[in-house]
């Protein structure tokens, strides 16, 4: 009869230390947390382009989270820009932080390539940039018009992905789209306290060593 109590009350005191150790003391940590003073919140367009940046699914192969040198040298020698920190998503209601990457990190893709017309070009036809690519095309972000009108955005495209007889126009979630990808730019320097409030993986180890490292040369260690 006691062993049932007895199994109820440790998995209840271990469900209660898991929620204290990964839900309340993290969420302790930055419910507070003010952005930095680089970080601008997302404009409507912005904000437009993010729901369709859901709507698609692009979460699914993209993340929006590069890691530090200690966590993995990958992400530093790609040029996703450094380790991301709570405050690069103060503005982000729910974050998008990513699992997959199929393509890649996105959370500094604004800095890395700003061009509209190269996104659009992307979306369009991800082949007409790259033709290993494995990203689908969304060819439904735009339509095709023999005769664009003088405010239509008309999509630079290699002769063999133009449409016979048609221009290719982006539409407005395309468009908004494409603005919610030029935002997303974490290039800013972060202050020490934010840096040390992310994961630090191995960094911690390697900190020690290089300081290892330095009071032997110096004759101190």
């Amino acid at each position: 009869m006691n062993r049932p109590v007895a199994i109820l009350i440790g998995a209840a005191l271990i469900l209660a230390f898991a929620t204290m150790a990964l839900v309340v003391i993290p969420g302790f940590q930055v419910h507070n947390l003010e952005t930095t003073g680089y970080l601008e919140d997302y404009t409507q367009q912005e904000l437009r382009g993010r729901q369709v940046y859901i709507n698609q699914g692009c979460i699914y192969c993209h993340s929006q989270q590069p890691r530090s040198f200690g966590q993995t040298p990958a992400d530093m020698t790609k040029g996703w820009g450094r380790a991301s920190t709570p405050a690069d998503y103060v503005y982000d209601k729910p974050h998008l932080l990513g699992t997959m990457r199929t393509g890649p990190d996105l959370l500094n893709v604004g800095a890395r390539l700003p061009s509209q017309a190269w996104h659009l070009t992307h979306l369009f036809q991800p082949r007409a940039i790259f033709e290993w690519s494995l990203m689908p095309a969304y060819p439904f972000l735009f339509e095709l018009k023999q005769q664009p009108a003088a405010d239509d955005l008309v999509v630079k495209l290699p002769s063999q992905f133009k449409p016979a007889g048609h221009q290719v126009v982006a539409k407005q979630s395309a468009l908004d789209l494409v603005a919610y990808l030029q935002s997303l730019d974490r290039t800013y320097p972060v202050a020490d306290k934010e840096h040390y409030l992310r994961d630090q993986g191995f960094d911690g180890q390697l900190e020690t060593e290089q300081s290892q490292e330095v009071k032997n040369e110096s004759g101190e260690g």
